[in-house]
């Protein structure tokens, strides 16, 4: 198989499952922006200390890929048996906001805005974070006029106070403090 197909020469994209729209569809938008979140997030894996946070990191990923999927796949219905391990762990918000709460008591109080800075792996979970934003914001474009679950929204809502909060950890276990405005 190759990797270039030309189908989508003329502006317009093919859907999981089925169908064709203009790439600039806000479909496309969402799952595009998505996409590149889960490769910031990689970037973010690859900054040293590499093993900080990466296995929670790369199940990031890997949720991400699945959301991507079913944002992809405007009737999921054909497409059922493919999207079946692309369902998101329920408790993925929950656990995002357990791992906060503990770095809160790691953290020194915020009290300022906190400028994106600091260590290799600091700068790229700030990146992260504003990449997770646009998604946010996307998906919730989206949902105005296609189904969406609810918990997408959610999830990356709540992913971009996570990483927001690791970035602020990263720095503090490398011996900075935060730089704030």
């Amino acid at each position: 198989m190759k990797i270039y197909t030309r189908t989508g020469d003329q502006g317009e994209t093919g859907l999981f499952g089925g169908g064709r729209v203009p790439k600039h569809h806000p479909r496309v938008t969402a799952y595009g922006d998505v996409d590149e979140l889960n490769s910031s997030l990689g970037v973010a894996r690859a900054a040293p200390p590499t093993e900080l946070f990466d296995s929670l990191l790369e199940s990031i990923q890997r949720d991400l890929f699945s959301i991507g999927g079913q944002l992809a796949a405007p009737d999921p219905v054909p497409v059922a048996k493919a999207l079946a391990k692309a369902d998101l762990p329920e408790d993925r918000v929950a656990e995002f906001e357990r791992i906060m709460d503990e770095a809160e008591q790691e953290l020194p109080a915020l009290r300022a805005f906190v400028l994106p800075a600091g260590t290799a792996k600091a700068a790229a979970l700030h990146q992260a974070r504003t990449v997770c934003r646009r998604a946010e914001r996307s998906v919730v474009h989206l949902a105005q006029e296609s189904p969406v679950p609810q918990s997408f929204i959610v999830y990356l809502n709540r992913l971009s106070d996570l990483l927001f909060t690791l970035a602020r950890l990263a720095n503090r276990r490398a011996g900075l403090t935060d730089v704030t405005w």
